[in-house]
């Protein structure tokens, strides 16, 4: 059995999951792997936001099954459907495709990266 975590040892541990995991990659300005539709992805997410209570994210697919897209672009998805999202240490800086103002954003953000 897993002992109790202490107080202070609860006050400093990082929290996990998906959705801290996407908040460390956006501050960090860190890829992530995940699974979706059944396929491994690595993205560069750009921004976290809620739209009909759900949470998105969009992000920049780097690869889809080890392969690189076609052409940069940035896509929505949901974050229920990106499966086991694991941090890579690898780099990216944000994309110029990226839109922070956009009206979709407005009121609902979570967190964006930040454009130099």
């Amino acid at each position: 059995m897993v002992p109790p975590m202490t107080q202070t040892e609860a006050a400093t541990a990082a929290p996990t999951g998906p959705v801290p995991t996407m908040f460390e990659a956006i501050v960090r300005l860190l890829t992530v792997t995940a699974t979706y539709n059944k396929g491994t992805v690595t993205i560069a997410p750009h921004i976290l936001y809620t739209r009909h209570g759900e949470i998105y994210v969009d992000a920049v697919t780097v690869e889809r099954d080890g392969k690189p897209p076609r052409e940069e672009k940035v896509g929505t998805f949901k974050m229920d459907g990106l499966g086991e999202p694991t941090l890579t240490d690898k780099a990216f800086a944000p994309s110029s495709l990226f839109e922070p103002e956009a009206e979709k954003y407005a009121g609902v953000t979570l967190m964006a990266v930040e454009r130099a």
